[in-house]
């Protein structure tokens, strides 16, 4: 089973934010999925960033910056 660290209620309000009526609880894990993956990879490219820059302190900056890969 996968770490759980975003709530699958979280996944059902954005689905149902967008215009979802309903949604199954295959779809929320999937959304769950997909995120998690995606943040992931944009946290361990900020953190390259703040270590390129020197510092030990990750900064929104680098969250953008690594958002836009």
């Amino acid at each position: 089973m996968s770490k759980r660290i975003l709530p699958l209620a979280a996944m059902e309000k954005i689905l149902k934010n967008v215009g979802a009526n309903r949604v199954s609880d295959k779809a929320k894990v999937a959304l769950k999925n997909v995120v998690e993956d995606i943040a992931e990879d944009i946290a361990q490219d900020a953190v390259k960033f703040a270590m390129h820059a020197g510092r030990k302190t990750v900064k929104a900056g680098d969250i953008r910056l690594a958002a836009k890969r």
